[in-house]
């Protein structure tokens, strides 16, 4: 069962970046579609973006323009740059990957956004 370890999140100010990575602790090169999700409080999980094997990617409304997907396959890692950060992208975002069966969720990594 691959595993999940997500890193890079922290406190940034309106207009700031950060970037996430997620390693997984097996090979996600068969995973034909890998995703970043997040979940603010009190609100469900929800799909931000997803990058597929051969790097396609999709973005929800609120993220299109400001985050980039990617994945290091050799590395095992995804990558999420988020970029032009907003206080409504404050959440815990997890990576995972899109479909089902779903590997056993990450502990995921704090973003807040806020002066």
């Amino acid at each position: 069962q691959v595993q999940l370890v997500e890193s890079g999140g922290g406190l940034v100010q309106p207009g700031g970046s950060l970037r996430l990575s997620c390693a997984a602790s097996g090979s996600i090169f068969s995973i034909p579609i890998m995703g970043w999700y997040r979940q603010a409080p009190g609100k469900q999980r929800e799909l931000v973006a997803d990058i597929s094997s051969s790097s396609r990617t999709n973005y929800g409304d609120s993220v299109k323009g400001r985050f980039t997907i990617s994945r290091d396959n050799a590395k095992n890692t995804v990558y999420l740059q988020m970029n032009s950060l907003k206080p409504e992208d404050t959440a815990v975002y997890y990576c995972n990957r899109v479909g089902v069966p779903k590997f056993v969720w990450g502990q995921g990594t704090q973003v807040t956004v806020s002066s």
